[in-house]
């Protein structure tokens, strides 16, 4: 089974229907079938919490990260490993800290990463890439 990994723009590019949501409903439907184990950092999806609060507020916020908790999406804990080589990561890449929470948790579950954020193509050596 393939696993992918969502940073916070890949579920807001669903939300927001952005160009890319097509992609990210397909994903999600496989893994409704079983066909892909879908994967979010606990800090990507706080991020996500941020940024859809910041733009249309705290209502608007609350409801977006109840839908998200009715898809087939697990929400991993950073651990201390998971931390490390986020930080690791942040200090060699350049990557804003957040996103680096998204690629670690890609490396480590060898799984593609899903996202929007052009800036994830400094990694695309590192790791398996999906841009929207």
């Amino acid at each position: 089974m393939s696993r992918f990994v969502f940073d916070s723009s890949a579920v807001i590019t669903l939300f927001e229907n952005r160009s890319g949501s097509d992609q990210v409903a397909a994903l999600l439907h496989d893994a409704h079938t079983d066909k892909h184990r879908l994967l979010m950092s606990v800090v990507n999806w706080g991020e996500a919490y941020y940024s859809v609060w910041n733009t249309n507020g705290p209502g608007v916020a609350r409801r977006v990260m109840d839908d998200i908790a009715g898809l087939p999406i697990a929400i991993i804990p950073a651990d201390q490993d998971q931390t490390l080589l986020a930080a690791e990561l942040k200090a060699e890449h350049k990557l804003p800290y957040a996103d680096c929470f998204a690629a670690s948790l890609a490396l480590a579950r060898d799984a593609t990463l899903v996202t929007a954020d052009s800036d994830f193509s400094r990694l695309k050596k590192k790791l398996s890439l999906l841009l929207l």
